[in-house]
């Protein structure tokens, strides 16, 4: 079994310090309860905002203090953690995740798809898909809007993730619906599809409140290879942490599901197929 933790939380507006400290604070919280990874939300330092004047002179390079109080918090427990912050390389800034082990980052993703104004404030991400070994299986890494492309979770299931790591601060008014508290939003409801649909766990952990001109959703959950709930749907409308246990290997049983039900080998690249960096998968 391994032991996923999802730190909902919420970074507020011109406290990039505070969000740090409370983000660490939610980590070594699930770490202590025994998770053994744990996935923080997107841009959690310094805040969710598409404020380039405001994010230009706090965007951190990899060797930032965000990254290194998280990996001071995986050595400290033996732990990955996989959370998002604004990176800075050279004159661009970008909406990035990381997952940070005892040796520091072991995985480094940048937005792919940018959603709506985050156009006017990030550079498109650059470094593509991929997946990362570690010592419970392999992990990919997407952000929050990256999940509305089916490509993005198939090319990742197809270079071999058991786990694909999604931080997320889900926003209303994408699917026009209003939600109760406690229910299944649209977003997440998307994520339990694409699990299924390519046998594959993908955590999500997103940010939840009123945050920066934006209300943010939570709904943070777990999805198996099947489709099921393997854990959440976390709070509408508050900060919440959680450990879920799942079985990783689960993602390899689900790509048979009887002696001819195996939908990776039923796909008929014959007649279609996916590129990724110029490799058929």
């Amino acid at each position: 079994m391994t032991r996923i933790g999802l730190a909902q939380l919420l970074s507020r507006p011109a406290a990039a310090e505070a969000n740090r400290t409370a983000g660490v604070d939610a980590i070594a919280s699930l770490f202590e309860q025994g998770a053994e990874i744990v996935v923080v939300p997107e841009m959690t330092v310094p805040w969710y905002t598409t404020d380039r004047e405001a994010l230009e002179p706090l965007a951190e390079p990899l060797d930032g203090p965000t990254i290194t109080a998280w990996q001071e918090q995986a050595g400290r427990h033996g732990g990955l953690v996989v959370g998002g912050l604004c990176e800075r390389s050279g004159d661009s800034i970008y909406n990035s995740a990381v997952a940070v082990a005892a040796g520091g980052v072991i995985a480094h993703y940048r937005k792919l798809h940018l959603f709506d104004v985050e156009k006017h404030c990030f550079t498109p991400g650059d470094l593509g898909l991929s997946v990362t070994d570690t010592g419970w299986g392999r992990i990919g890494l997407c952000i929050c809007y990256d999940l509305r492309f089916v490509e993005v979770v198939r090319v990742l299931a197809l270079r071999g993730a058991d786990l694909i790591c999604v931080p997320t601060a889900w926003v209303r008014g994408f699917d026009r619906r209003q939600y109760r508290e406690g229910e299944l939003i649209a977003h997440a409801e998307g994520a339990l599809v694409q699990a299924n649909l390519s046998q594959v766990f993908i955590a999500c952990t997103s940010q939840v409140g009123a945050g920066d001109g934006v209300e943010l959703l939570g709904s943070s959950v777990v999805a198996d290879p099947y489709g099921r709930m393997a854990g959440g749907p976390l709070s509408t409308v508050r900060e919440q942490l959680e450990v879920v246990d799942i079985d990783l290997s689960e993602a390899h049983r689900a790509q048979a599901r009887s002696e001819l039900i195996q939908p990776r080998a039923d796909r008929r690249t014959d007649v279609y197929g996916i590129l990724h960096k110029g490799d058929p998968l």
